[in-house]
């Protein structure tokens, strides 16, 4: 079940897409989604790049890259709880930078209600 602030956080960027569909209908040049990077881009990345640097995971370099590591923030697996803090402050950072809205406020919350287990 979506919460509250989940459910808000997706009306805004339903919102923003309604508004760029608008915009190109009216002749407006905007930039559709990234179409990605390749193996070879993602390793020439600096560590700094990712929000677990040591397992270089979940790399933070467009929207598009933040919305999925904030979906599978929950997946990644042998990391500690000072290193998933960490990746969380920059996941938050990222988000920030390119305009994505966050609706936990810890990361802890991403654990709650779904099927994977922080581990101890």
């Amino acid at each position: 079940m979506a919460t509250e602030r989940q459910k808000a956080a997706a009306r805004r960027n339903l919102e923003k897409a309604r508004a760029t569909q608008a915009a190109r209908r009216q002749g407006k040049r905007v930039p559709r989604d990234s179409p990605g990077m390749s193996t070879r881009q993602e390793n020439r990345l600096p560590d700094t790049a990712f929000a677990f640097p040591k397992e270089r995971k979940e790399p933070l370099v467009d929207a598009k890259h933040v919305r999925s590591a904030l979906a599978r923030f929950d997946q990644v697996e042998g990391v500690s709880d000072r290193e998933r803090d960490q990746a969380w402050r920059r996941i938050r950072s990222a988000a920030r930078r390119f305009d994505v809205d966050v609706s936990a406020s810890d990361w802890r919350e991403l654990f709650e209600g779904g099927k994977a287990k922080k581990a101890a």
